[in-house]
């Protein structure tokens, strides 16, 4: 390469994306340390040193209806990132979820001469398959965190590499499981519970009642539970929420939301109820029995029925590419159906250990040689010595 490039855009869409984002440039200002990184950036990225010109939070929206609302603004953000771009002539664009907004500002970027990877896959592959001849023309390399998704993406001329899941290396408990009990004053002779609603406001709080309604039959043993009303439930927040605003909606639950420690939470429980997303990802990573889930309005529902094309919802299951973890979607998240669920995972111990074994071959399969970063900060080396 002749020369350390003096500004790189990075722009993250979601909090999933943004972790990698962030280490990803973590990694490179130790090669370029006078390098600008500028463009859409949550708390990660911003503590790993990108200038915000615009915030990931500010993307952060769930349901092909509900984003309706809030296009003005996000047109308004995509403008402000693109005069941004235009006046700091990135040599290198890295992007991540939110495709409809960054399929935009990839094209944008293409005709200002600027190369695009992008980071993380987008799962054109699940639906609105026709996406693919976008990223066909505005992707320089695409870089894959599922082994599947590189058949996929090369049978349609994308230039797509698997570096393996970055969560593989990452996803680890800080505290044993006596520790975290004793941390949290919880009886080590229960079960635990793990609720886990989203990493998002609005699909937390979309999930939260059927959450209240489970974990209040499971307390009063109405799902049959043995020793049920014997049990601790919780709920460790996103970054991006906190705590405090669960406060009201979890009045008289038995439910606690604490302030992170998702992975302790996950490692240690006894049964997951996981939103469908990255979470169950590293619900499995860790070995968490779990029960995935997931609304949206109903509009929502029954357009993505329409356009909507895998065999499962689940990630974990379209990696295993069979079923091995419940899935209750839209209409079928009931509380009842959440703790009916539960009380055959807790009750069956064959079912638990089958599980568990599922578990640990999916893991497997999202495990690569080396650290997944390292080989994403390879890449963009790469295609900064190509522009060059």
């Amino acid at each position: 390469m002749k020369s350390a490039p003096k500004a790189i855009l990075v722009s993250a869409g979601e909090a999933s994306g943004e972790y990698y984002a962030a280490e990803l440039v973590a990694q490179l200002k130790q090669q370029f340390p006078e390098c600008d990184f500028f463009g859409c950036a949550g708390p990660k990225l911003r503590q790993a040193g990108v200038r915000a010109v615009i915030r990931t939070e500010d993307l952060a929206v769930v349901g092909l209806v509900e984003v309706l609302h809030h296009l003005p603004r996000i047109w308004q953000r995509f403008q402000t990132l693109i005069a941004a771009a235009k006046e700091s002539k990135p040599a290198l664009a890295i992007l991540t979820d939110s495709p409809d907004f960054h399929f935009r500002v990839a094209a944008k970027m293409k005709k200002q001469g600027v190369p695009v990877l992008w980071l993380v896959a987008p799962q054109v592959w699940a639906w609105r398959k026709g996406r693919v001849k976008t990223m066909r023309k505005v992707i320089d390399s695409l870089l894959c965190i599922f082994p599947f998704e590189v058949d996929f993406f090369s049978r349609h001329q994308v230039p797509a590499k698997f570096i393996g899941h970055p969560l593989a290396l990452r996803v680890k408990p800080s505290l044993t499981r006596e520790e975290f009990f004793r941390k949290h004053n919880l009886p080590l002779d229960r079960p635990l519970i793990a609720m886990l609603p989203g990493s998002r406001q609005s699909e937390a709080m979309r999930h939260l009642p059927e959450l209240k309604r489970a974990a209040a039959i499971l307390s009063r043993g109405s799902a049959g539970t043995a020793g049920a009303g014997q049990m601790s439930f919780l709920l460790p927040t996103s970054p991006t929420i906190g705590a405090g605003r669960f406060n009201d909606a979890l009045a008289g639950s038995p439910i606690r939301a604490i302030e992170g420690e998702a992975w302790d939470t996950m490692a240690h429980c006894d049964v997951a109820l996981a939103a469908s997303g990255t979470v169950t990802v590293e619900a499995a990573l860790l070995g968490a029995p779990m029960v995935t889930y997931y609304r949206v309005t109903p509009l929502s529902w029954a357009i993505g029925k329409v356009l909507v094309d895998v065999p499962f919802y689940s990630m974990v299951n379209l990696i295993a590419e069979r079923r091995i973890v419940s899935e209750l979607m839209q209409d079928e998240m009931t509380g009842e159906n959440l703790a009916a669920e539960t009380t055959r995972l807790l009750d069956n111990v064959e079912v638990r250990a089958k599980m568990k074994e599922d578990l640990r071959g999916v893991a497997a399969t999202l495990a690569c040689d080396g650290d997944p970063i390292a080989h994403a900060a390879r890449e963009v080396v790469r295609l900064l010595k190509v522009r060059d």
